[in-house]
């Protein structure tokens, strides 16, 4: 069946059908591996982290009441009953009135509740120790537990594991997780006019430049990506590189034909796959309308515009949280983690109603204020809108537009 128009449906509309994809599947891997995958289970504390209380300082253990109140001009005095080792766990009750010299990292004695940093004692001889800073109880030291209580819930299935999360895992012995795999993610990019990098272009070719952005921007959301070459406007090799892509890869991307024309392959090649069907022909969002989300038996297909901008807008805006949704990180699409600074708008800036536009932003730093975002205009065809470009403003489908001095978010990029 062939396409000549496009069905257009929002952006949430858009996303709520790439939600529909099951996420990957679950492994189990070492913490050595785990960064940036996403935990496929919840993961309860074994033990309690620290395991006893311990002092954060160099000092001395004491009861916090002995020294209430303590100055340089009225200190407290107090009896040294032990020298602790980092390694050592005591075997005593501290005494009211005594304490017990300690390292960082060693073990509290019961009785203990604080620790005097050794910087605010004098020695005095015959083992008196002269305390001349006040403390409170829990001062310079770590409760056991603190860090993570045995049987806690620490992290909870889709969290996407960070280096700090390896660091809390190895402290509490978990060496390996079960998360979802990566997804492999294949790109064609297709076109008669396409050329290799290292071929000079003529008259009515030029380089194939989004295989290789999108191979970038496919590593940074997290996927596996494995490059198919260039495919000219033939739909049998069209098929055969389509059907050799989905049968390798979690989800495939095709740059290029998906604009309306009589070009328009991408669309006739997922239908021709087996157990196939075309979901969405058009999204409303300026620059990246012509994207075609399609299905074969259980993946996802993407045919993505052939406009160098219009691609990168659609990765970075579509693409790479359905990247990171397969992975199985929740609300990928709420896209919490991008990078955001609040900016001025330097000039009016027009929107179409009814479609969401991502306008190229460059940030010019004012002392004292915050920067003024000076947008970039251009052809989608051009890359100096992206090459200049601090970041994004997006303009939200209800609105007409946003006028000079407004306060905006910049998504940076």
């Amino acid at each position: 069946m062939l396409h000549d128009f496009f069905d257009i449906i929002s952006r949430e509309e858009f996303e709520s059908l790439l939600l529909s994809f099951a996420p990957t599947s679950i492994e189990i891997k070492s913490i050595s591996d785990a960064y940036g995958l996403v935990l496929g289970e919840d993961i309860f504390s074994p033990e309690d982290l620290p395991p006893a209380n311990r002092s954060c300082m160099d000092g001395y253990a004491v009861h916090a009441r002995d020294v209430f109140g303590a100055t340089e001009g009225n200190p407290a005095y107090l009896e040294q009953c032990a020298q602790l080792r980092v390694d050592e766990a005591p075997d005593f009750t501290l005494k009211h009135g005594d304490c017990a010299a300690i390292p960082t990292g060693g073990t509290l004695p019961d009785g203990a509740d604080a620790v005097v940093m050794v910087e605010h004692t004098q020695e005095l001889g015959s083992g008196t120790i002269e305390v001349r800073k006040s403390s409170t109880p829990g001062e310079h030291t770590m409760l056991k537990g603190e860090d993570a209580a045995k049987g806690e819930n620490i992290y909870k299935a889709g969290h996407t594991v960070r280096f700090q999360d390896v660091g809390l895992l190895a402290a509490l012995g978990i060496g390996s997780v079960k998360a979802h795999i990566k997804p492999r993610v294949g790109i064609i990019s297709t076109g008669d006019e396409l050329v290799e990098i290292e071929v000079p272009p003529r008259a009515g070719t030029i380089r194939d430049v989004n295989s290789h952005t999108l191979r970038c921007l496919v590593s940074k959301a997290g996927g596996i990506p494995a490059n198919y070459g260039i495919v000219r406007d033939d739909l049998n090799k069209l098929k055969t590189t389509l059907a050799k892509a989905i049968a390798e890869n979690d989800l495939v991307l095709l740059s290029g034909g998906s604009s309306v024309g009589m070009r328009d392959l991408t669309v006739r090649a997922i239908e021709s796959m087996e157990d196939s069907e075309i979901l969405a022909h058009g999204v409303a969002i300026s620059p990246g309308k012509p994207t075609i989300l399609g299905k074969v038996g259980s993946k996802p297909v993407l045919g993505l515009p052939g406009q160098v901008t219009s691609v990168q807008v659609v990765m970075l805006s579509i693409v790479m949280p359905f990247i990171r949704h397969l992975m199985g990180q929740k609300d990928s699409f709420a896209c919490l983690d991008r990078p955001i600074l609040l900016a001025e708008l330097e000039r009016n800036t027009p929107s179409r109603q009814g479609r969401e536009d991502y306008v190229r932003v460059i940030l010019k730093q004012r002392k004292g204020k915050i920067p003024l975002a000076e947008p970039v205009y251009g052809k989608s065809g051009l890359l100096r809108t992206m090459i200049k470009a601090d970041g994004l403003m997006i303009i939200p489908a209800d609105m007409e537009g946003s006028y000079a001095g407004e306060q905006i978010q910049v998504w940076l990029i």
